[in-house]
């Protein structure tokens, strides 16, 4: 055990991420810089007012047994898109100045389902990213689930889960500053060349 916790590594990476962007010209705008509390839904409703163009949400996994390892990305199911992302409309309307708030419901609608091919290639290349860096023993793969962090989006939004933070190896391996700044350069990178495209 390292005594390293997940809202502290989230909260590194997130701002070594956020500085390698910005050093490249891309503006960025995190859901917090200090270790205050935000809701995950209250996190997509900060990317939805913004108008945010990704949405990356980063995160450090944890099993009952503490013997899984490896990191993922995953993107929202369709089922979780349709059913869930409906239900939270009212509260992550995106801003349209000069739109009827009912078509602006119904527009939001349409770019959670247009976004979804774009999530899947993001989520792609953060796992190419990470296999880069971390190897091939943990890659655990794109994965499909309905995160709350990811209901509501109206932007491609995934979710990365850079390791299993409570695993005797690498727990320790994700306290190391040095790998650290592996995860960052790759995640910076897949957000870099999904912009690009």
């Amino acid at each position: 055990m390292t005594g390293l916790h997940e809202k502290q590594l989230s909260l590194v990476l997130a701002s070594r991420v956020a500085d390698r962007l910005t050093a490249r010209g891309i503006t960025v705008q995190l859901t917090r810089t200090t270790d205050r509390t935000l809701t995950l839904r209250q996190r997509v409703a900060i990317a939805d007012r913004v108008p945010a163009d990704l949405f990356v949400s980063i995160h450090a996994n944890a099993s009952p047994t503490r013997t899984q390892r490896g990191y993922e990305t995953y993107v929202v199911t369709a089922r979780g898109l349709d059913v869930d992302g409906r239900a939270l409309r009212s509260e992550t309307t995106t801003p349209r100045p000069g739109v009827d708030p009912d078509i602006a419901l119904v527009l939001d609608d349409v770019e959670r389902g247009a976004s979804q091919w774009e999530a899947a290639e993001l989520a792609t290349r953060m796992q190419r990213a990470l296999h880069d860096r971390r190897g091939g023993d943990g890659d655990r793969g794109v994965r499909q689930d309905a995160h709350h962090v990811l209901l509501g989006a109206t932007m491609p939004a995934v979710l990365v889960e850079v390791g299993f933070i409570d695993h005797p190896i690498e727990g320790r391996q994700l306290a190391d500053p040095a790998i650290q700044a592996q995860l960052a350069d790759a995640i910076t990178e897949a957000i870099t060349d999904q912009l690009a495209d």
